[in-house]
């Protein structure tokens, strides 16, 4: 009956019927500790999973990217090391290059030396050789033309000699004086 006289009764849309309230707050209750109890833990638990993570995930970021740069730093020492090698090792190449340049300048001009005294040597000794057979010949014709003039024979072979060489002897100081004049 009560209910037929509820609903008989006029209701205001504004003042709200006790029972349904009543029974709302029941059910949201049991709702609300439901989710309290069995909800809420594994919702905190995946939160703070996910927060332990990001934070773990930022320190091993963080921890990745310092040592990142420590090797980058590592490689551009070892970068620049390099390079102080490889100019230290041009510079040597550059010195070893120019010793051994200079060497083989020494050992060129050495071995022209040997080679313009060896000439030297040769020049003179043919020139020897050709004053020899020169003053042979020009003593066999001097005197064969000397006893032709006098008309007698100068066989004597000591005589001959000693007058082949003061002719020769004479006309070697006639060249020397007008070598000397024209030096002037």
């Amino acid at each position: 009956m009560l209910l037929q006289l509820a609903a008989e009764e006029p209701q205001s849309p504004v003042v709200p019927v006790v029972p349904e309230i009543v029974i709302g707050l029941i059910c949201f209750g049991v709702v609300f500790f439901v989710f309290y109890k069995k909800l809420l833990p594994s919702i905190n638990k995946t939160l703070e999973e996910r927060r332990e993570a990001i934070e773990g995930g930022m320190e091993k970021a963080e921890a990745t990217q310092a040592e990142a740069r420590q090797t980058l730093e590592s490689y551009k020492e070892q970068l620049q090391e390099a390079r102080h090698e490889a100019a230290r090792l041009r510079q040597e190449a550059k010195e070893q290059g120019a010793a051994l340049i200079a060497e083989m300048r020494e050992e060129g001009q050495r071995q022209r030396e040997e080679i313009l005294a060896a000439g030297h040597a040769q020049i003179d000794a043919d020139r020897k050789q050709a004053s020899e057979l020169l003053r042979q010949d020009v003593g066999k014709l001097a005197v064969e033309l000397a006893g032709r003039l006098v008309g007698e024979s100068l066989e004597d072979h000591a005589r001959q000699s000693r007058t082949i060489d003061r002719f020769l002897d004479e006309l070697e100081a006639k060249a020397e004086a007008a070598g000397t004049e024209a030096a002037r």
